[in-house]
């Protein structure tokens, strides 16, 4: 297929990123080394997630003088993870940002029709008033981390950001038509989508490598 790519599409193609990812996809990893290099690769994607968020000053004193410094304005962000495999980035990203409001989304993939199925909700109330990055490692489809997107809408939510590990330029087309206003960034864009919607070449399922659950 010809894809083009978004112009709100970032790769963050840094060599620590590349090189961790590298360690993900091969198969002989372990389980809890493939969980740490999913937290290690977050920590480093969310430098880039969060590098135009809009900034303000407040009035400090350091040791020597007072001053006018910078602080992001505005409450703290929203971090939505799209279950289960998105528990992983959601841990990196609270390294970095261990203020930010944790939401959760339940969704998963039905095998035949490779439709997204909700099962839980939960988020800040006041979504509304803060950025949101959602978190899935995993931009194969589509389908799924749209749905999630639309019940985050439903909600109120604006300034969304989605985060990913790896993406198909099936998934991202997806996404993008369904919601152009929401950036993505990911690690890399892999070849395609195979018969069973799985990134190829990919790394598996995230989730079952993450949890030792095949």
């Amino acid at each position: 297929m010809t894809f083009k790519a978004p112009a709100n599409l970032t790769i963050v193609n840094h060599p620590l990123v590349l090189h961790k990812l590298t360690l993900m996809r091969d198969k002989n990893t372990p389980t809890a080394v493939f969980r740490q290099l999913l937290r290690e690769i977050s920590l480093l994607m969310a430098y880039e997630v969060c590098r135009d968020l809009p900034m303000t000053t407040r009035h400090i004193e350091t040791p020597l003088e007072p001053m006018e410094a910078p602080v992001i304005k505005g409450k703290k962000q929203v971090i939505v993870s799209v279950l289960r495999a998105g528990s992983g980035l959601l841990e990196g990203m609270l390294d970095l940002i261990p203020s930010a409001r944790v939401g959760h989304i339940g969704l998963y993939r039905d095998p035949k029709t490779l439709q997204p199925v909700q099962y839980y909700m939960k988020v800040p109330e006041d979504i509304a008033e803060r950025d949101t990055f959602v978190v899935d490692p995993m931009l194969a489809t589509g389908n799924s981390v749209a749905a999630a997107v639309d019940r985050l809408k439903e909600k109120g939510a604006k300034g969304i950001r989605l985060v990913t590990l790896l993406a198909a330029p099936e998934g991202i087309e997806r996404f993008h038509k369904a919601h152009p206003d929401v950036p993505i960034f990911t690690a890399a864009v892999d070849s395609h989508l195979n018969d069973h919607g799985y990134i190829v070449p990919g790394l598996g399922d995230a989730g079952d490598r993450m949890f030792g659950t095949k």
